[in-house]
């Protein structure tokens, strides 16, 4: 039996320097990360196993890390640079990043930007 398994982490809230106004460039702005991870899990994976599941603690670490050690110019580059990490295992059949730049417009609660990944290959059948 094959099943989906979908990993989500909802919410991640991170600082980091992203933007290319001045201001942007030298001081932290929060940000709100969601990430969606599809992946087959086989029967092994089912079983208990740490060793056959896809690692969201991982994942998350490598996010954190890459995001507050980083500057961005574009949210483009950041959300594209998470779904790198997000789809860096080849078990991942589907993954999705969308992040959240808070009070960027004046009269808006957030700008966000989406980026989807697809790999037909591993999505089973």
């Amino acid at each position: 039996m094959i099943h989906n398994a979908i990993i989500n982490i909802t919410n991640l809230r991170l600082r980091t320097f992203i933007g290319f106004n001045d201001d942007e460039k030298q001081k932290q702005q929060d940000i709100i990360i969601n990430v969606e991870i599809h992946y087959l899990a086989d029967n092994k994976c089912l079983s208990d196993n740490v060793d056959n599941a896809l690692n969201y603690k991982t994942i998350c670490k490598d996010i954190i890390h890459h995001v507050e050690n980083g500057r961005f110019l574009l949210l483009e580059k950041l959300t594209s640079d998470v779904l790198g990490l997000c789809v860096d295992n080849p078990v991942v059949s589907f993954a999705k990043v969308t992040i959240d730049k808070p009070h960027a417009l004046r009269f808006a609660d957030s700008v966000s930007l989406t980026l989807s990944y697809s790999n037909e290959e591993n999505k089973g059948g």
